[in-house]
């Protein structure tokens, strides 16, 4: 009898504590992009607490092969015991370039040295790719060859992250909906491409209003939930002379919280929206409240 109420009590630990990492693993993204990683070589204690404050548990962080491993390294455990998981970003239009795949090659490398010589508390969590190829020259002169040059790009960071059993990420313009492909990596849509060939995606739908934000992703979560992936939705804090509705600059962030707010509460039921991103950490800290 006593064996028995003790394999009920164990089976009810196990059952509970699956239940809470099943919570865990549904709590949605709060990311955002800290894309001057000397910020946290000249203040980690304030890199560090800003981003607790703001109750966020993800960063892209930019990688400088100029600044000392250990300074990573001291950033993600400390962030990891905040919660907060780092990924290694990068990224650059010219990367799509003839031979520009050699510039991913050497993150990668630099990646791979990193993470052997680190600590288990000290590891990236993953790599988070910005690329954004429509910057690139040739996708105005020739636009198939540089979409299938990023396909490409992305299908080479795919088997290097899972070589260092990191998931990969990709930041992606709202607009990839409205793109097609056909070439040796088929015909179709080059967002849904790009959503069911990384872990996850972060659109950039830089909009300031919850109502625009939803109709501008509605179709990358689809998407998401088709591939069974996660969509984080990016919004923009930055100044910009692009037009009044693409970024939360002059309304403020108490204003841009109620808009994500509305967006989450939106997509609450949708299985691909995985949560809010900000763009970026230097922009954020000085929006108006």
């Amino acid at each position: 009898m006593k064996k028995l109420m003790m394999a009920g009590v164990l089976l009810l630990f196990m059952l509970t504590q699956n239940g809470f990492n099943a919570q865990a693993a549904e709590v949605d993204v709060k990311a955002t992009w800290l894309w001057n990683p000397w910020m946290i070589y000249s203040d980690e204690a304030g890199t560090l607490a800003f981003l607790e404050s703001k109750d966020v548990n993800k960063v892209y962080v930019q990688i400088d092969a100029e600044i000392p491993a250990g300074v990573y390294e001291s950033f993600i455990e400390k962030a990891g015991a905040l919660g907060i998981a780092i990924y290694a970003l990068d990224g650059a239009p010219d990367w799509v370039a003839p031979k520009g795949f050699t510039k991913q090659d050497r993150l990668m490398a630099w990646l791979s040295s990193y993470q052997k010589g680190a600590a288990p508390a000290q590891k990236f969590a993953g790599v988070h790719l910005d690329v954004e190829p429509y910057l690139y020259s040739g996708w105005n002169t020739n636009r198939a060859t540089t979409v299938k040059a990023y396909q490409t790009l992305l299908t080479k960071a795919k088997s290097s992250t899972a070589a260092l059993n990191l998931p990969l990420e990709a930041d992606l313009p709202f607009w990839f909906d409205e793109i097609s492909y056909s070439n040796t990596y088929g015909k179709g849509i080059l967002a849904e491409w790009v959503i069911a060939n990384t872990q996850s995606v972060t659109l950039m739908a830089y909009r300031d209003s919850a109502v625009l934000i939803n109709e501008l992703v509605k179709n990358e979560v689809a998407y998401g939930e088709k591939y069974g992936k996660k969509v984080v939705v990016g919004v923009e804090t930055g100044q910009t002379d692009e037009g009044d509705a693409i970024t939360f600059y002059e309304e403020g962030e108490a204003f841009m919280n109620n808009e994500l707010a509305a967006v989450s509460q939106h997509y609450s039921a949708a299985k691909g929206f995985g949560g809010i991103a900000i763009h970026h950490v230097d922009s954020w800290k000085t929006m108006a409240p």
